[in-house]
């Protein structure tokens, strides 16, 4: 079978892919680029072994249009996504309490870029995506999660109601984010093996996977905005998560 491949760009998520396990078949840089980022990622290539070429702004604009390149692209091998199954066995392979990001039909490449780059930062094992009718981990998606992506493990799942109900043998709890139900967020007890649910844009979580879930929280709101974006309200949850556990370890 012949491979696949995607074309990613921007300086600070190439060198992230460097430095981590992601198959780069090949970096390109424009003849013009200089600087310090520059000159790590072509230390980081030769070390690894990967072969950088010097082109023209007129050619890397044919390569990548329309994208802000920043004077850097990589070719890689097409992003390899994880089974459920497999994402939890990862989690039973490190220490402490496994904590994942489960994500219902998302479409903007940005807010899950954004959820993936503030997953990583936080120490999460990994996320859940739809494999249908959802954004996936583009070439959008690993430029807006600067280079993140490359060292969080991502599954894919064709039904994501079945793979809650398998989750819960696994022992995790499932707690949906929904605007106005449950309890608020910072009142929740996030010490256990955790799957966060977050919905799609507009949409929130469907009804199947929000009765699905052990408990729910939100984010109570005090000024005049009704509503925080996805990948905002993520953020705020995913660190209060964080922060419990830090907390917890320190008793």
């Amino acid at each position: 079978m012949k491979k696949k491949y995607d074309l990613i760009w921007g300086r600070h998520p190439v060198l992230e892919a460097l430095q981590s396990d992601l198959p780069l078949v090949r970096i390109t840089i424009q003849e013009s680029a200089r600087g310090a980022v520059i000159d790590r990622l072509s230390h980081a290539a030769r070390r690894k072994g990967v072969p950088v070429e010097r082109t023209g702004r007129n050619q890397m604009e044919k390569m990548a249009p329309g994208s802000k390149h920043q004077g850097v692209l990589a070719l890689i091998e097409q992003f390899n996504y994880l089974t459920v199954a497999e994402l939890v066995q990862k989690t039973r392979q490190k220490e402490g309490l496994p904590f994942l990001l489960l994500l219902d039909h998302l479409q903007d490449p940005h807010n899950l870029g954004s959820l993936l780059r503030t997953a990583s930062a936080a120490g999460l094992d990994g996320a859940i995506i739809p494999r249908d009718r959802a954004c996936g981990v583009t070439p959008a998606v690993f430029k807006s999660s600067a280079g993140a992506i490359a060292h969080l493990p991502v599954a894919r799942a064709v039904n994501l109601a079945r793979e809650m109900d398998y989750l819960k043998k696994e022992g995790f709890w499932l707690a949906g984010a929904e605007m106005s139900a449950g309890t608020p967020f910072f009142e929740a007890d996030f010490n256990t093996p955790l799957v966060l649910l977050l919905g799609s844009e507009g949409k929130g979580l469907a009804r199947l996977l929000r009765e699905k879930c052990d408990f729910l929280v939100h984010i109570p709101l005090a000024g005049r905005v009704s509503s925080l974006n996805v990948a905002v309200a993520g953020g705020i949850i995913i660190y209060e998560v964080f922060g419990q556990r830090r907390r917890q370890k320190n008793i």
